[in-house]
């Protein structure tokens, strides 16, 4: 919606990078195509919504499916991202120069916010992520109290992505 609406607020021909808009376009339907399908195979995602370590770990769910979910919630974070940096970038560079701040319509201003936060925390999700995909696949230990990680260093990152 904001693709369609900021530019028309701007009085500009097309969001700023749009190469970059069509990429993160293009990985969210994969995203929400992966992330259903990683749990219809062999033993699903039974690890909730906040994907906590001590139910995602490879003794408790050995399948590939929780392995996809995370590379489907990836492909999602750089779609955000990519979008996050666009909307960004259109509503600092691309407005006209005549144009003062209090001059430009609240959306814009709004979504350029909004897509500041998501830049802010959306990386922290994705090193959580990797860190966790690395702890199921790699034998590192993050998260694992036996090798010398702590379990909720997860929940403190997944919650800095949640509450920001």
């Amino acid at each position: 919606f904001g693709n369609w609406l900021v530019p028309l607020m701007l009085m500009v021909p097309d969001m700023h990078f749009p190469r970059l808009n069509i990429m993160k376009f293009w990985f969210v339907p994969n995203a929400l195509i992966l992330l259903p399908f990683s749990g219809f195979l062999e033993g699903g995602v039974g690890a909730g919504w906040t994907i906590y370590p001590p139910l995602t770990s490879i003794e408790f769910l050995g399948d590939p499916s929780m392995d996809l979910a995370i590379f489907a919630l990836h492909l999602g974070g750089i779609s955000s991202i990519a979008a996050s940096l666009n909307f960004c970038s259109t509503a600092i560079n691309m407005r006209q120069s005549q144009r003062w701040v209090h001059k430009i319509p609240m959306l814009p201003i709004s979504l350029a916010i909004t897509a500041l936060l998501l830049i802010i925390a959306m990386p922290v999700l994705a090193g959580a992520l990797t860190m966790l995909l690395l702890d199921r696949n790699f034998a590192t230990s993050f998260f694992d109290p036996v090798g010398g990680g702590d379990p909720i260093l997860f929940m403190h990152l997944f919650w800095f992505f949640g509450h920001p």
